[in-house]
């Protein structure tokens, strides 16, 4: 591997153990002692992941990180993506740390396994991100610009974290158009729309696989980490300058039409229309997808849940075409197969 990870920390037991850990794992590692270290470092050298300590003598993690974005910003260098190592378990340090930009955060005293998947998927995802900047890029069309095959390698993979959703993504996105075609949207729109579902889950590919693949009841710390997946997805996508919109399906896709939803409770009209309409196929693939605690649901059954959930949960426009649909799949074609 050509990766070259930083490692900072004041712990000489930390930076010896994750040394050994990466550069097992065939990762180029350096590893620091201090926040200055680091800065000093970061002038002269690429570095593609950075795992920073939080507690540390000045300049802690925050400072650290602080100071890393003032330096990129003034040089024009491209952000590095940063791993918090923590030994707190508070809400507060994972919300300052997000805030400022980190990706993860990976607990003190970490699992080598944990620590080396962690790294992995999310060189995989800034590698997937970045051929999908570099191919949007190199076209001169908004629509053109976004290669139908880098979308769609990697709606697969993130359909490939899910044991259980296999074309999960395909399917939101054709139904997300058909429904768009319906209510009378532009062909350039409806396209716009399902380039959006092809994506709409792209932030769970930063949500560990164990959680995603859980058979049974998730916890509520699990299901914490399923919920961050609409924020990551839009900061994955919000820098894909030639389509500003297509963030819009990743972050707002949870939000409910009554205002109950996530990550940012957003209600009736604020939702974006794009995302009310991706809710809705959203839920309907869910339905009819096998779980690994059930199979599909019966049609009637899915019937009555999107009607159930008209004006709750849907915006009851985008329901009701999505009721025609149903109505006139006669044969129950419109499942996972």
């Amino acid at each position: 591997m050509d990766e070259r990870i930083v490692v900072v920390d004041d712990d000489a037991i930390i930076l010896r153990n994750a040394n050994a850990v990466l550069t097992g794992a065939g990762y180029k590692v350096t590893c620091l002692k201090s926040g200055r270290l680091l800065l000093d470092y970061a002038k002269n050298n690429s570095i593609d992941m950075l795992l920073l300590d939080i507690r540390m003598p000045e300049p802690d993690g925050f400072e650290t990180l602080k100071l890393l974005r003032k330096m990129e910003k003034e040089t024009g260098h491209r952000e590095i993506p940063v791993i918090f190592f923590t030994a707190n378990d508070d809400c507060a340090s994972e919300t300052e740390g997000l805030s400022l930009g980190a990706m993860d955060f990976v607990r003190k005293p970490f699992v080598a396994e944990v620590l080396t998947l962690r790294v992995r998927h999310l060189l995989d995802l800034i590698r997937l991100q970045r051929d999908l900047h570099a191919e949007v890029e190199r076209k001169t069309k908004e629509v053109e610009g976004l290669s139908l095959h880098v979308v769609h390698t990697l709606a697969d993979a993130i359909d490939a974290k899910d044991a259980y959703t296999k074309g999960h993504s395909g399917r939101v996105a054709d139904y997300s158009k058909e429904i768009a075609r319906r209510a009378g949207y532009s062909e350039e729109h409806q396209e716009e729309i399902y380039m959006m579902g092809l994506l709409h889950d792209v932030g769970k590919i930063g949500v560990p696989d164990a959680v995603i693949n859980k058979p049974g009841k998730l916890t509520d710390e699990e299901y914490a980490k399923i919920k961050t997946h609409p924020e990551r997805g839009a900061k994955i996508l919000q820098n894909i300058e030639e389509m500003p919109k297509l963030a819009t399906g990743a972050r707002w896709h949870h939000e409910r039409y009554d205002g109950r939803g996530y990550p940012d409770g957003l209600k009736g009209e604020e939702i974006p229309e794009e995302a009310r309409i991706i809710a809705v196929a959203d839920a309907y693939d869910a339905m009819t997808s096998n779980r690994s605690y059930r199979g599909l649901i019966p049609q009637d059954v899915v019937k009555s849940e999107i009607e159930k959930g008209s004006g709750t949960q849907f915006d009851p426009k985008f329901a009701a075409i999505m009721l025609e649909i149903i109505k006139e799949d006669v044969d129950y074609k419109l499942h996972e197969h």
